[in-house]
C-alpha cells in the first residue's frame, strides 16, 4: 500500500524517519503496546485516539496512523478519534496535515463543526475528519484499542466502554501556540513527533 500513498505523503514519510530520532525508551514501552495490540488482534484492529475536545492531537494520531499503517504494508487497520466532548476539528490541525501533504477537502460546511475528506492517496478510502465523541458514528463501540493522547482525557476516562485495550500516550498540547508567532513551528513539530511515534508502531506491527 506504500506505493497508493500521494509521492508528497510518502516524501514527508521519508523525511521523518531520516531525520526525526526514534522514540525514546519510555515512549516505546507504551508504544509497544498499540504494535502488540495490533499483532495480535488481526480480526479487530481498531484503534480510536482519544483526546477531550477531538479537536488537535486526536486527528493527528488518526491520520498518521492510516499513512503508517499504508507505508508498511499492514492490512485490516481500522482508525478513528473521539473526545469526552466534542468541538471541531481546528483550523490550525487542517493546516498542520496539509503542511505534511495530505489533502483535504470539505465534505460539508456546518458552521459549529464542519466534515471533511482527510485523503492519503488516490486509491486509499478517504477518512472522515470532524468532532465526535468517542461513542459517536463511525467509531466502534467494542473491540478497539482506545489511545489516550492528552492527560485530561487520559485522567478523566480510566476505564473506556468497550475498549479491548487502553493505552496512554499522552502528547504535550498545542493550544497553547494558538495566536502566537510559534503557532506554526509548534504544529508541525508536534505533526511530525506524532507521525514518528505511529510509523515505529507499525514498523514493530509489520514485523
Amino acid at each position: 500500500m506504500k506505493t497508493n500513498l500521494y509521492p508528497a505523503l510518502a516524501g514527508t514519510i521519508g523525511y521523518v524517519l531520516d531525520n526525526i530520532a526514534a522514540p525514546d525508551e519510555s515512549r516505546k514501552q507504551l508504544l509497544q503496546n498499540i504494535s502488540e495490540y495490533i499483532k495480535n488482534n488481526p480480526l479487530h484492529r481498531n484503534l480510536t485516539f482519544v483526546c477531550t475536545h477531538n479537536s488537535r492531537r486526536s486527528h493527528l494520531a488518526q491520520y498518521w496512523a492510516a499513512a503508517a499503517a499504508a507505508y508498511y504494508d499492514v492490512e485490516d487497520v481500522h482508525v478513528f478519534s473521539g473526545g469526552t466532548e466534542a468541538t471541531a476539528l481546528h483550523p490550525n490541525t487542517l493546516d498542520a496535515l496539509l503542511e505534511s501533504s495530505f489533502e483535504v477537502k470539505l465534505k460539508q460546511d456546518d458552521e459549529t463543526n464542519p466534515v471533511y475528506e482527510i485523503l492519503l492517496g488516490g486509491h486509499i478510502p478517504a477518512i472522515l475528519g470532524f468532532s465526535k465523541k468517542i461513542d459517536t458514528s463511525p467509531n466502534p463501540d467494542k473491540d478497539f484499542c482506545a489511545v489516550m493522547v492528552c492527560t485530561e482525557a487520559d485522567e478523566g476516562c480510566p476505564f473506556v466502554p468497550g475498549a479491548k485495550e487502553r493505552v496512554s500516550l499522552p502528547y504535550v498540547d498545542l493550544k497553547v501556540s494558538d495566536g502566537t508567532p510559534e503557532r506554526r513551528k509548534v504544529y508541525h513539530e508536534r505533526s511530525l513527533q506524532i507521525a514518528r511515534e505511529m510509523l515505529w508502531v507499525f514498523e514493530q506491527a509489520s514485523e
